[in-house]
């Protein structure tokens, strides 16, 4: 059974989702060509900040390196939870980039303690971006601190960057730039994932490119 955590996060293996391509306009010149690579962690022993990857984890975290050494990848930034960082450090150890940890990219809380029927309270979320359960986090804060950073990857000079995150958080990322995604995709993400969204001329295009 595919399941998920009252943090948000989800663990199993669905199905691939279809590539989601949205054209977004920016307000940054037209001249401008960047790139960022959103990542979802590989499979993890747990959900704490502390937890490791397991032994696939680990394996996936090769492929992903496999997949992304030809891609030309100025700079990483992750999330600081230890699930992150392990999945990028072998593309990072490839590469010859430090990773850059940023608290701005963990993982959104949705509620403190136990909350009976979350996964609904969970969709809840997608559906009313301001609805905020107690000791939680809403979807609409935690897609305004994630979109800070992407904001500062777009005003750095390099241009194609690499962000390693979560579940929900990738997911309300994604959202801002097509609104149609939501609780649907973030049930068909896999452990990694990989989606890229490249600006050119004024737009943005999403796309996801993990090949399982």
């Amino acid at each position: 059974m595919y399941q998920t955590s009252q943090s948000g996060q989800a663990s199993g293996s669905p199905p691939h989702p279809a590539p989601v391509v949205q054209q977004a306009t920016t307000s940054r010149s037209p001249s401008m060509c960047k790139t960022l690579y959103i990542v979802r962690h590989c499979k993890a022993a747990g959900q704490q900040p502390d937890a490791a990857l397991t032994a696939d984890g680990h394996l996936q975290a090769e492929q992903l390196a496999e997949q992304l050494a030809a891609v030309p990848i100025d700079r990483i930034i992750s999330s600081p939870f230890v699930r992150a960082t392990q999945s990028i450090a072998p593309l990072a150890g490839r590469l010859g980039l430090p990773i850059a940890t940023d608290k701005r990219l963990a993982e959104r809380v949705l509620v403190a303690g136990d909350l009976s029927e979350w996964l609904a309270a969970l969709k809840s979320s997608f559906d009313d971006l301001d609805r905020c359960f107690p000791g939680g986090e809403s979807s609409r804060a935690a897609m305004e601190r994630a979109l800070q950073v992407v904001s500062e990857v777009m005003a750095h000079p390099v241009n194609v960057t690499v962000v390693v995150t979560h579940g929900n958080l990738m997911t309300l990322l994604l959202k801002h730039f097509d609104d149609r995604i939501g609780f649907a995709e973030w049930q068909q993400l896999t452990n990694p994932d990989i989606y890229r969204i490249a600006w050119a001329s004024g737009r943005a295009e999403i796309t996801r490119v993990w090949d399982a």
